[in-house]
């Protein structure tokens, strides 16, 4: 199979937020407790830190985590995590049927955040609480001191503010399985009371008004038009969710499914863009994509109820889930001009790409890899390349690309990077790649994981589907050439010279 990319400055899709690499820690199976927190683990530090964990973290390079939920941060309370931990209560969580210990908090996490150079994307209960709870932990956290709930932060032992930035008003509101479900009318005035208590207490936030839980949602658009338009004025993002499986078995389907991904998006920005004409303002809201992945294959695991962090969602990703993460980024990547902020949920044991024995080792799941490629090789602006590709039919899409590409371009570093999946089962594909402009730079490194069949995943004992380097692909200064293998995963990077 022959095809042909063509790539050139003019191609700018915008400016790439380092925050669309973020990923997210619930309270929720093993990702707190038995993930990022140990205490009794051979590698665990002075807090608790699992350290083996931490050092994934870093190599992912992760710029934000979302934190504390989630369906679980719609029953918190925030003041049972800070404070002497003998003292905290023990608290039955009802999102997810297990009793929360409440040894690990708000301090706790941010602890943990500065160990994994990362930030944190806080979340606040917008339902079973409200604006004055929500504007309460914003002063507890960012306030410097001299007030009610600083001065309790100090009382805790942390002198000096956490200066969150980023702000979550609640989660998937419109869900009826979430603790304080709401109409959009409801979730609209609750949104904008407490996003305009939370800036006036600090007006150096961002905040993220909650979208439909997902695009199959019977009140998705209607939900996102009622409540942008009462909380416009006040909020900066509106956030999306969307998970996918292979349900029918069908590998060509499961890999088509960033046409529906990617039509989505552009519904989305489609209500944002109506209601910023009816209101006649400047204002953009952007997108905050802040739960994505593949989760489908242990959703109905067993779990003894009201255990304190038993296994949950524990998926053991393989191959084609790989092809689809990476897909999946791609497509947030094409949407970079209005795409700030995306998280990978979750970041460990829950639905992850890092996985954890309690009391053991750690691998990383086949999903890890293109998700560590983008975030460290994917800076600088998107470039959206022109693709010449043969095209597939299955069972849910019609026109299917086999290829799924984007370019990054960092001019700081005078690196170009051109990440491509070959969707096609059996066939290799004879890449012509055109630099239009961009004729400087040149191939130094060719990453790629393929020669795995669709299944094949990773273990403890096992973790043998990983990215290999290729021979570095011809170039002659405009035209590059390179072979991609089937059902593979490629990364091309560039340097000028």
């Amino acid at each position: 199979m022959k095809a042909k990319i063509t790539l050139a400055k003019e191609f700018k899709i915008g400016e790439i937020d380092k925050r669309i690499y973020g990923s997210f820690v619930e309270h929720l199976g093993r990702a707190v407790y038995g993930g990022i927190y140990e205490p009794d683990h051979p590698t665990a530090d002075e807090d608790g830190f699992r350290g083996d964990v931490i050092d994934l973290v870093k190599e992912l390079n992760v710029p934000i985590v979302r934190y504390p939920g989630g369906n679980f941060v719609s029953g918190y309370n925030w003041e049972d995590g800070v404070g002497p931990v003998e003292s905290r209560p023990k608290r039955l969580d009802l999102a997810w049927g297990t009793t929360e210990p409440n040894t690990f908090g708000t301090n706790e996490f941010m602890k943990w955040c500065k160990k994994a150079d990362t930030e944190c994307m806080m979340a606040v209960n917008l339902g079973t609480r409200g604006p004055d709870e929500a504007r309460n932990l914003v002063e507890y956290v960012n306030h410097k001191g001299g007030s009610a709930w600083s001065d309790m932060r100090i009382a805790h032992g942390y002198k000096e503010p956490w200066n969150v930035k980023l702000w979550c008003l609640g989660n998937e509101m419109d869900g009826r399985w979430q603790m304080g479900a709401k109409t959009a009318e409801e979730y609209g005035r609750t949104a904008l009371e407490a996003s305009k208590l939370m800036k006036w207490t600090d007006d150096s936030i961002e905040t993220v008004l909650c979208g439909s839980s997902s695009r199959n949602s019977p009140t998705f658009g209607e939900w996102e038009a009622t409540s942008l338009d009462i909380a416009y004025d006040s909020v900066d993002y509106v956030s999306l969710h969307q998970y996918y499986g292979n349900h029918d078995d069908d590998t060509q389907s499961f890999l088509a499914l960033t046409l529906e991904l990617d039509e989505f998006i552009h519904s989305v920005l489609c209500v944002c863009d109506y209601i910023k004409a009816k209101k006649r303002t400047k204002k953009t809201i952007n997108l905050s994509f802040d739960e994505w992945n593949v989760w489908y294959h242990s959703n109905n695991a067993p779990y003894e109820k009201w255990s304190v962090a038993p296994p949950r969602l524990e998926d053991i990703y393989n191959f084609e889930d790989a092809l689809l993460v990476g897909s999946m980024m791609i497509t947030l990547l094409r949407h970079c001009d209005r795409i700030k902020i995306a998280c990978l949920a979750q970041l460990v044991n829950v639905i992850a790409p890092i996985f954890t024995q309690t009391g053991g080792g750690i691998f990383k799941q086949t999903t890890y890899y293109p998700f560590e490629h983008l975030s460290n090789f994917g800076r600088g602006v998107a470039l959206n390349p022109i693709i010449s590709c043969p095209k597939y039919d299955c069972k849910a899409f019609t026109d299917v690309p086999y290829l799924e590409s984007i370019a990054t371009l960092d001019e700081e570093k005078e690196e170009m990077t051109l990440f491509i999946v070959n969707k096609s089962l059996d066939d290799e594909v004879v890449l012509d790649i055109s630099l239009l402009d961009l004729e400087d730079y040149n191939p130094f490194e060719f990453i790629s994981m393929d020669g795995y069949g669709a299944k094949d995943e990773n273990g403890i004992d096992n973790p043998f589907v990983k990215p290999h380097k290729n021979e570095i692909p011809q170039s002659d200064g405009k035209n590059i050439t390179a072979l991609l293998k089937p059902f593979s995963w490629n990364v091309i990077r560039m340097r000028k010279y």
